[in-house]
């Protein structure tokens, strides 16, 4: 089915795009602090330390692992849309080494604005990508909506005794990323002049299946996706849950071409600005690290790669774990 014509661009019906609209780091935190704490003896994984997932175990040998993830069009096109959200709700279950078992779709909808057929669309989009790891996409809840969300809500199963977590980095291990950074910037331009970067969709699409397997293959404990806080941001909050700190080679960063490009243009999100601003604290950069170094690495990403404290065959190393009280030296 083709995108329905005369429709107004979908990027524009909203203030923030993808995990770029996310609320800041900081403020996020404040808002949760009074919840964590909370003791069950079944729950492995909760709220403590802003983890991907939370992970409950309901018998031996098996942990339930619960996400939900949703955003704002980041991309104009409804179907590459509705790709994007599904793939990067499935990443949450992955980034913590477990396999997606069922989804639902959450959904806001300005039905005044926009014809149901485009949202029809929009589902297609993330059917199509459940479809490739054989997740039935079971239901949902709608609202009316002034902004176009969309996103799931996802259930999956892992080993508890070989879950991937945010607080379980070690000094003296390798850092793996396994997407290039710099979607961000390239949906930021997207938004404000259309132009369309295929290789961001594509990286945006791609899910993380493959590496989070070969990962929890090779032993990995401590891992993370990398959305809206950027690299640096779920990297820092890594570092501060396991009582660790980071070396990062920024040479070593994939980065996609066109974000360097479009960079050095002034194509920046606010989101990957309040990034920088909340982790900058916490960094010690090298002399000829420069401005626009750092804003890559703080670039708020949509649906990008893991970040894993342990080598994944086939994805480049970025740097290393190191003893210290959660700083990050990029050099």
């Amino acid at each position: 089915m083709s995108e329905i014509v005369d429709q107004p661009r979908l990027t524009t019906m909203a203030a923030g795009g993808g995990c770029a609209c996310k609320i800041p780091p900081g403020e996020l935190e404040d808002a949760v602090a009074a919840l964590a704490g909370q003791h069950y003896d079944s729950v492995i994984v909760g709220l403590d330390d802003g983890d991907d997932a939370a992970a409950v175990r309901i018998e031996n040998g098996l942990a339930v692992l619960s996400t939900a993830d949703f955003f704002t069009p980041v991309v104009d096109s409804a179907y590459d849309w509705g790709r994007i959200a599904a793939t990067n709700a499935l990443s949450d279950i992955y980034a913590m080494g477990g396999t997606p078992v069922v989804a639902i779709n959450l959904v806001g909808w300005p039905r005044e604005r926009l014809p149901m057929e485009l949202m029809t669309e929009v589902l297609r989009g993330g059917l199509d990508i459940a479809k490739q790891v054989s997740v039935p996409v079971i239901g949902g809840h709608s609202i009316d909506a002034p902004e176009p969300i969309y996103g799931m809500a996802v259930t999956g199963t892992a080993d508890p005794d070989r879950l991937m977590r945010n607080d379980a980095a070690e000094a003296g291990l390798p850092i793996t990323l396994t997407k290039p950074i710099g979607v961000g910037i390239l949906n930021n331009r997207h938004k404000r002049t259309g132009e369309v970067f295929a290789e961001a969709v594509e990286l945006m699409t791609t899910l993380n299946a493959d590496a989070s397997r070969a990962a929890v293959e090779a032993g990995v404990r401590a891992a993370t996706d990398v959305t809206g806080f950027g690299l640096l941001g779920h990297l820092y909050k890594m570092c501060r849950a396991s009582g660790v700190g980071a070396v990062i080679d920024s040479s070593a960063v994939p980065i996609l071409d066109a974000a360097r490009r479009s960079i050095e243009e002034g194509y920046v999100s606010g989101g990957s600005q309040r990034n920088l601003a909340w982790v900058h604290e916490h960094l010690d950069a090298d002399a000829g690290v420069t401005d626009d170094d750092l804003l890559l690495l703080a670039d708020a990403q949509t649906s990008g790669g893991l970040l894993v404290v342990g080598e994944v065959p086939g994805h480049p190393v970025i740097g290393e774990t190191v003893a210290g009280d959660a700083r990050i030296r990029i050099r």
